[in-house]
């Protein structure tokens, strides 16, 4: 496809996307951002809910893609889940389909295989066909968009990079995040070869930086051109020194998804 030069951010003014807000313009797209909430500094922001049919079809009309970063990102009630990350998904992929939007890159996550054991020491990392295990509702979610994703590219030929995102944070913030940490540089590549990359269809791939620790595979991410500069290692000896090394009977540290798997985060709204 062309390369993409006006993109919607969903999910603008949250973590990634406020990442995202600084560095995905120098690779020369026009933003249009949207969130549920005003944006400071960002007057021609369109502040909508994903509940809003009418205004998520206005938001995307006329763009090349979609950043999807909207959304509930930690644990939650299932009813809360079923409304932002569902139903609101399922209604940005309606008004892209409507508006003959051709790619939307979609912000899933290493929660929806969550309860996938990490790789033995020396073992294959973990494949991007790997089955779904989510370990909350929020994973679920996001199980639920990478096959929402699926649907619309097999029955109306709208292309998706489904990323799962490891943690996209200046910096890891314990010995775990260190496998599938995403520094904002290499999120920022990745979104870039996501956007750009031709013949995706629906294409799965692990969003993280090139870690020594690395637990997965990011050769589906290589393919579409995403060439990762960073490496958490650079962290290891402050965070070793802090909390030591990984527990082989603590599933937080031994299972893709950390301490979601045990005592998830809850959204605080």
């Amino acid at each position: 496809m062309p390369a993409p030069r006006t993109v919607l951010l969903t999910g603008a003014a949250g973590g990634v996307g406020t990442l995202m807000r600084g560095l995905l313009p120098a690779y020369g797209y026009d933003l249009r951002l949207l969130d549920v909430r005003p944006i400071e500094g960002e007057p021609d922001a369109i502040t909508a809910d994903l509940a809003d049919r009418a205004a998520l079809r206005e938001a995307v009309r006329g763009v090349d893609a979609v950043i999807h970063l909207a959304g509930i990102a930690l644990e939650s009630t299932f009813d809360k889940i079923l409304r932002a990350n569902i139903e609101g998904l399922h209604h940005l992929y309606e008004a892209a389909r409507e508006e003959g939007v051709r790619r939307i890159v979609f912000a899933s996550s290493n929660h929806a295989v969550g309860f996938t054991p990490r790789p033995a020491d020396g073992g294959p990392l973990i494949p991007v066909d790997t089955p779904h295990r989510p370990d909350t509702y929020y994973g679920l979610s996001k199980s639920f968009g990478e096959d929402l994703a699926q649907l619309y590219w097999d029955k109306y030929g709208l292309e998706t990079v489904s990323v799962r995102i490891g943690a996209c944070l200046m910096e890891p913030t314990d010995v775990r995040m260190m496998s599938v940490w995403l520094s904002p540089g290499d999120g920022a590549r990745l979104f870039d070869a996501a956007l750009t990359a031709e013949n995706v269809g629906h294409t799965v791939v692990h969003g993280s930086s090139a870690n020594t620790r690395l637990w997965w595979d990011l050769s589906s991410a290589r393919a579409l051109g995403y060439a990762p500069q960073d490496d958490s290692e650079q962290y290891a000896e402050k965070l070793l020194a802090e909390y030591g090394e990984l527990d082989p009977d603590n599933p937080g540290h031994t299972r893709l998804g950390g301490h979601f798997v045990t005592n998830p985060p809850v959204w605080p709204h």
